[in-house]
């Protein structure tokens, strides 16, 4: 009895802690539950197993712009790679606005003509057709978010506030069907916006 109690003693000492056990399992890291950026990787259509086209993921880079952006993030690609005439206008209207406790926040600026042709995709599988869609999504040649001339501002407080002042600093909304649709119009500033476009099909520019 004293030999198979010794024995006994000698394994329990030899044996690790259960509660000092390291688990074996990977650590999963948080980045991991963050919002994947916009598009898909890649994968296998079809039954002949052919790759669907391959455009990578596109994120901020291609203008995808985080929510709470505002016009003065110039971190963000969307934002810093907007026309400077535009961007300074903005960037002015904005520091006036913040004295009536309105922020501007963007929802969409500059975009890649990746993102731009996405966009139009998505566009035409909500939509139908081509014509129907880009009353809503310019293609990535008109586009004037890819030459960085146009910025979508979000909250309605800043769109009041422009409606009421945006002429002033030339900033005006051009399609009556996307009222957070801005350009820069310099002209505005003395003769007022010019009238607006039911949508993007009637701007001359659209029909290049």
């Amino acid at each position: 009895m004293a030999a198979i109690a010794t024995a006994l003693g000698y394994q329990l000492l030899a044996s690790p802690s259960s509660t000092s056990t390291v688990s074996s399992t990977p650590t999963v890291s948080s980045s991991s539950t963050a919002k994947s950026p916009i598009g898909a990787p890649r994968a296998r259509c079809g039954d002949d197993g052919a790759l669907c086209e391959d455009r990578g993921l596109l994120g901020e880079a291609d203008g995808a712009v985080p929510d709470g952006t505002t016009v003065f993030d110039n971190g963000v690609p969307g934002v810093a790679k907007l026309d400077p005439a535009l961007l300074d206008a903005l960037r002015r209207a904005a520091t006036d606005a913040a004295g009536d406790g309105v922020d501007f926040y963007v929802d969409s600026g500059w975009r890649s003509l990746e993102y731009q042709e996405r966009l139009l995709r998505e566009a035409i599988s909500k939509y139908g057709s081509e014509e129907e869609a880009i009353r809503w999504v310019a293609t990535p040649k008109t586009s004037a978010h890819v030459s960085g001339e146009a910025v979508d501002i979000g909250r309605s407080r800043a769109a009041a506030w422009l409606s009421d002042h945006g002429a002033d600093y030339g900033l005006c909304p051009i399609y009556a069907n996307e009222p957070w649709h801005y350009e820069l119009r310099p002209e505005a500033s003395d003769h007022g916006c010019p009238p607006m476009y039911a949508d993007p099909t009637r701007d001359p520019r659209m029909q290049q």
